[in-house]
């Protein structure tokens, strides 16, 4: 049985958390994946400013997306055990390659069901902002993140080639209400 999570809005209550959370990742060599800028910002007050400045339509920075970022909160412990990241529309990029969710589990916190549970806990958010529908992706052989996607009702669109990175990305897209594609 999974634990009692949330999703939070990421505030300077969670700083140093985000900080372990940021060096972890980089510890485990992995991507950090729906955590926006964080990889390139070791303040993590830094990072909360640059999120907070993404929520707002008319903070944008030119060429980048709205978009929301939310911590996962494990309630027992209060620990950030995961962040999900929801863009409320496409640029060129997202279309082909980024969808409308990311999400990252912290390395040591993995296969616990966090991921799925992520996923489908930000799915009222996501009617709210408009969507009827969330584009999400995973790289090709990320049987894990395929799983999530798939769990939360993801039907298979495409593969594509994605070339900055040379690599090959799935998209996956889950209706969030009745509505067709």
């Amino acid at each position: 049985m999974i634990e009692h999570l949330q999703l939070l809005l990421p505030t300077a209550e969670y700083r140093e958390q985000i900080a372990s959370y940021r060096q972890e990742f980089l510890d485990a060599g992995d991507s950090m994946d729906g955590t926006g800028l964080l990889r390139r910002m070791a303040d993590p007050m830094d990072w909360l400013a640059v999120t907070e400045g993404f929520r707002h339509a008319d903070t944008v920075p030119n060429g980048w997306v709205q978009a929301t970022q939310f911590l996962c909160v494990r309630e027992a412990d209060k620990r950030l055990v995961g962040m999900i990241q929801v863009r409320h529309r496409f640029n060129a990029f997202l279309k082909e390659y980024g969808g409308h969710i990311g999400y990252s589990v912290r390395p040591s916190e993995r296969r616990k069901g966090y991921a799925s549970w992520m996923l489908n806990a930000v799915k009222p958010f996501c009617r709210e902002i408009g969507l009827s529908a969330i584009m999400v992706t995973c790289l090709t052989g990320n049987d894990f993140s395929r799983r999530v996607i798939l769990k939360n009702g993801g039907v298979y669109d495409a593969t594509v080639h994605e070339p900055m990175d040379n690599c090959r990305i799935e998209r996956y897209w889950i209706r969030l209400g009745n509505e067709a594609f």
